[in-house]
């Protein structure tokens, strides 16, 4: 025969508690005893009761996840789509977002659906999927400067949490890095080891972090003496990279130092200036940006800007958590500091 699944009043029996004390507690809501919680979710434990999913969504109108959406500007073909996916994923950038949206959401019993809005159908599939409920809201990670779904959400009035300031504004909530003083911290370190014969690797230059990197690394420099500064720009990939400071090199074979506005920009830097010849950090001193991964199996270990991608995205997470439960009514943001780390590479 087969067993009876266990129900909230077998809940409530091993608890010593009501039913509605444990319908309370299995529903996330905040008012009840911290002890008496702790009663309920051991009681739980014992017992092996699983919440109905479906009838808690109708109790709570809540589906209990969040849509992870790494968003785009083109109109993408579907033979496009997989070229897009697989640029996200090829990122270290994009784990570390995962792994900071998981690390809030997971404790609190909430799901991250991972989505792809790289284009017009799919934008509209992602307003569609939050508009039927089927997630409370819109963590979003936008890829180009012209993307048109931070406003699509705000018009519509849904949930959603920006990673980064979106290039026009419009009333949602995000947060950020101060890029501008990560690039100077860059700079500050490279002139502080000697080099005189600076160059720059920028990333795309619609991207607004890209911009405020550059700007930010150019007028560290201009405050030192340094009026004029060498650009390549990159795609924030490591073939990007590799392209970058061949050319770098071309039109200014002297370079001592280098400041690339992401890790693997770096590493492709790094892998060039080896194959010319050209020792890290003694002939030339690179530093990167970021701190992923890549920084620290990169030869040399790269020395890099930090930025807290993981604190950053359990923030996105939290507060859009706040929009959705009502504790939070008005747009936000929250810009973290960056820190340089000193490796091997500067």
């Amino acid at each position: 025969m087969r067993r009876r699944a266990p129900t909230l009043e077998d809940v409530a029996r091993e608890a010593g508690v009501s039913r509605a004390t444990v319908s309370r507690v299995v529903n996330g809501i905040r008012n009840v005893d911290p002890e008496i919680q702790d009663l309920v979710r051991r009681a739980i434990e014992r017992t092996g009761y699983a919440p109905n999913r479906a009838a808690r969504s109708l109790v709570t109108r809540r589906a209990e996840t969040v849509a992870l959406v790494v968003s785009g500007a083109g109109n993408t073909a579907d033979a496009g789509q997989n070229a897009f996916a697989a640029g996200v994923f090829a990122d270290p950038f994009f784990g570390r977002v995962v792994g900071g949206v998981v690390g809030f959401l997971r404790p609190r019993s909430l799901h991250p659906v991972l989505m792809f809005a790289e284009s017009a159908a799919a934008r509209h599939e992602v307003l569609t999927y939050l508009r039927q409920g089927r997630a409370d809201g819109a963590l979003v990670v936008s890829t180009h400067a012209d993307d048109p779904l931070p406003a699509l959400l705000a018009d519509a009035r849904l949930p959603a949490v920006l990673f980064a300031r979106p290039t026009r504004p419009v009333p949602l909530s995000y947060v950020d890095l101060a890029h501008r003083d990560g690039a100077r911290l860059a700079a500050e370190h490279l002139l502080g080891r000697g080099c005189r014969r600076l160059a720059t690797i920028c990333g795309p230059l619609d991207v607004p972090a890209s911009q405020d990197r550059l700007a930010g690394f150019r007028d560290a420099l201009a405050r030192h003496g340094h009026p004029y500064v060498p650009v390549a720009e990159g795609g924030f990939t490591l073939d990007s990279g590799i392209a970058a400071m061949s050319d770098l090199l071309e039109r200014q074979p002297d370079t001592d130092g280098v400041f690339a506005a992401n890790d693997l920009m770096a590493q492709g830097a790094c892998q060039v200036l080896r194959e010319r010849g050209r020792r890290v950090p003694e002939d030339v001193a690179v530093v990167g940006f970021d701190d992923s991964s890549v920084a620290v199996t990169c030869r040399p270990q790269l020395t890099t800007v930090r930025q807290p991608v993981e604190e950053m995205a359990a923030e996105m997470a939290r507060l859009l958590d706040e929009h959705i439960h009502g504790a939070r009514t008005e747009p936000t943001s929250v810009v973290f500091e960056p820190e340089l780390v000193v490796r091997q590479s500067a």
